[in-house]
């Protein structure tokens, strides 16, 4: 951990930066020139180096120095309007803005230092959490010419696909093509659902939604959310609802050996999330994943790569630039 505003701080970085392959920070677009750590500052030290920002509404327009959390963006963009309504908004827990950000910042510095490869040039890759609130509906985010604002862009057929109660627990039911939906009606009993044309269309079914979804629901009620999920299989797409921490002992969890061991030097052992990827080839495949470490807990190991003797290690952390 560096403190930039020392300028033995500073210094570390422009020396770490003189040779490294990414840079990222998520400081608002008005701190980084006057930390002195900007794009065309550290450019100018290499040419190769991609340097990624992560900001709340990007490096542009009266928003660029606000302040950016994954809940204030979900409210600004429609997600929880959509969850819920505008009158009724519901929150999506879990940071998925947060999350896809994350996601979005990997797949473009990957993509800077593939280009990197073949032009020798790095460069500038700004990731925002407004882009990435906007990405994940991009399906909706879409206003044809004639058309009014409000346009109806439920996918979910009117509610057969979506959320059902069961005898015990809630099904997740995705029923929207032709075989699916006549697979569902035949496993749950009622297959002239499936056989009447008055419902064979998705726009159909949704026009005759009030018809079609409380005789699902009461067929649904003979059998628990995990009875319906093992009798419906491979023939209907649909999940029981549960919460994460039944996925830690989830059969197929285990079998992609998503799930691993840490020890964490303040936390202790404890469980979680092994690798959100899979890699056949990588050189670094077999390595066991580790925690997150603590503050300044690689900063020896980082400065020593770099050329820093333990006496001037010691020198920065004594004047407090270093943790």
């Amino acid at each position: 951990m560096l403190d930039l505003k020392q300028p033995e701080g500073l210094g570390v970085l422009l020396r770490l930066a003189r040779d490294a392959d990414v840079l990222v920070h998520n400081f608002r677009p008005s701190v980084p020139p006057r930390l002195r750590i900007d794009y065309e500052t550290l450019r100018a030290r290499n040419p190769r180096l991609v340097y990624c920002a992560v900001s709340g509404y990007g490096e542009h327009g009266p928003l660029k120095d606000k302040a950016g959390y994954d809940q204030v963006l979900q409210s600004m963009t429609g997600i929880c309007a959509m969850q819920g309504s505008s009158d009724d908004p519901h929150i999506v827990y879990g940071s998925v803005v947060d999350y896809y950000a994350a996601a979005l910042l990997a797949g473009s510095v990957a993509s800077a230092l593939f280009a990197r490869e073949r032009t020798g040039e790095g460069q500038f890759v700004g990731i925002s959490l407004l882009r990435s609130a906007l990405a994940m509906q991009s399906a909706r985010l879409v206003w044809a010419e004639g058309e009014s604002r409000n346009v109806y862009r439920d996918m979910r057929s009117g509610g057969i696909t979506g959320l059902h109660p069961t005898r015990s627990g809630s099904l997740y039911i995705s029923a929207n093509t032709p075989h699916f939906w006549a697979a569902l009606c035949e496993l749950i009993g009622v297959p002239a659902l499936a056989a009447a044309p008055r419902y064979d269309t998705v726009r159909k079914r949704a026009q005759h939604a009030a018809e079609i979804v409380p005789r699902i629901r009461e067929a649904l009620r003979a059998r628990t959310a995990l009875e319906w999920e093992q009798h419906f299989g491979e023939r209907v797409p649909c999940s029981a609802v549960r919460e994460v921490e039944d996925m830690f002992e989830h059969q197929q969890v285990q079998a992609e050996a998503m799930i691993d061991t840490f020890h964490h030097p303040l936390v202790g052992r404890y469980r979680g999330l092994a690798s959100a990827y899979k890699f056949g080839e990588a050189p670094d495949a077999s390595r066991a994943p580790s925690a997150a470490p603590t503050f300044g807990q690689h900063s020896d190991a980082v400065l020593a790569q770099h050329g820093y003797s333990a006496d001037e290690i010691a020198a920065l952390r004594s004047c407090g630039a270093i943790a």
